[in-house]
């Protein structure tokens, strides 16, 4: 089991799967979202997810003319848990705050539109664009 939450612990979690590994998203959409190189998220089936507290403190931005949306905290701001398809939710990796010790990169997606600045350092396979594992 893993659980995590929110930078303000207004909303958290927990994951009752092993979901396999990391999937790190480097689409300019992600490092948009987070500020970042991109995101790093697990990928877990709906009815492993479970939220323990903070429905109420979701946010949702939806990007015009694109099947793309982020949840976050009103609160804080931070990232958080969203559907990414009618079956899966994808859940930001930074959250988790315990049971993620095992957790390592498998895939990097969306390589081809990465920054310049972004150097890839472990050994997750790499996807010119999107992966469905």
């Amino acid at each position: 089991m893993m659980k995590g939450e929110c930078n303000c612990g207004a909303a958290a979690f927990e994951i009752n799967a092993d979901p396999g590994g990391v999937y790190y998203c480097h689409c300019s959409i992600c490092r948009r979202a987070t500020g970042t190189n991109g995101i790093a998220v697990i990928v877990v089936d709906n009815d492993a997810f479970t939220w323990l507290r903070g429905e109420e403190s979701i946010r949702n931005w939806k990007k015009p003319d694109a099947d793309w949306a982020m949840n976050f905290c009103a609160t804080c701001g931070s990232p958080l848990p969203g559907y990414n398809d009618d079956d899966r939710m994808f859940v930001p990796a930074g959250l988790i705050a315990e049971g993620g010790e095992s957790l390592e990169v498998l895939h990097h997606i969306f390589v081809a539109s990465k920054a310049e600045w972004d150097e890839i350092g472990d050994s997750g396979k790499q996807h010119p664009g999107a992966f469905r594992g």
